[in-house]
């Protein structure tokens, strides 16, 4: 038997599992996906995951569950592209019920976060790193010298009255047809008010649109470095394995 932790990392259309293997934060086995089922209950959800970790019978090491939305003490306070009810929910201590192992469960944009700071392109790097996940929103993560500060959120903050992430998230790009020199220009702006606020030392960058990063962050001007992201698709999934054998 392994003690490799396992990764789930929850979404609104998928659910992706696999272990991992915390010396080289990569996946020890092929990463296994289920629709997400509808409606996502916590009840249909555990059952996928309970699935999902069947197709891992070597692996026993504890569960870590990356979830959109706010997690405090293992209780979810909000749920994106998820069924309402996981709010108020004790995710933690219903997901150990289920699994019949320890659970621990984190916000989806700071298990990805975690794994850049922890195997990515953040590795090594020490002071206050921001990660942000654009994609149908803004996702954002906090680590300072190694440490987490969870549920962040910045994603939210104003900007000219309006919320960032819905003028500057990637859905914002290709909703309104903005080209990459237009889209960079509304990154510049959010960017420079992270570091008024912040002061960050790195800025890491993911969601999916990462892949293209030459094609837009060479044309952001800000004080503060910022790099794309390694871990792609795997992030959630080894963030959030990489915090539950923390414990």
């Amino acid at each position: 038997m392994s003690e490799h932790p396992i990764g789930i990392d929850f979404g609104g259309t998928g659910i992706k599992a696999a272990p991992v293997d915390l010396d080289s934060g990569e996946l020890a086995a092929q990463r296994a996906r289920i629709q997400t089922p509808s409606p996502s209950t916590p009840a249909a959800v555990g059952e996928v995951m309970a699935q999902l970790c069947a197709q891992f019978p070597s692996h026993t090491g504890p569960v870590g569950v990356a979830v959109p939305g706010v997690v405090r003490h293992g209780v979810l306070k909000s749920a994106a592209n998820i069924d309402q009810s996981w709010v108020g929910t004790d995710v933690d201590a219903q997901l150990t019920e289920r699994l019949g192992r320890a659970v621990h469960v984190m916000n989806d944009a700071d298990a990805a976060g975690y794994a850049e700071v922890a195997y990515g392109a953040a590795k090594g790097r020490s002071g206050l790193v921001i990660v942000t996940t654009l994609g149908t929103g803004i996702g954002t993560a906090l680590i300072y010298d190694g440490v987490l500060v969870p549920n962040s959120e910045l994603g939210h903050i104003e900007i000219n009255g309006r919320n960032a992430e819905s003028i500057t998230a990637a859905s914002a790009k290709e909703r309104e047809g903005l080209s990459y020199s237009a889209w960079a220009e509304r990154l510049t702006t959010y960017y420079r008010m992270l570091e008024r606020l912040l002061s960050p030392d790195l800025f890491v960058v993911g969601g999916g649109i990462s892949k293209h990063a030459e094609k837009f962050l060479p044309k952001l001007h800000l004080e503060t470095e910022i790099v794309p992201a390694l871990l792609r698709n795997n992030a959630g999934i080894v963030g959030a394995a990489t915090q539950a054998e923390l414990g």
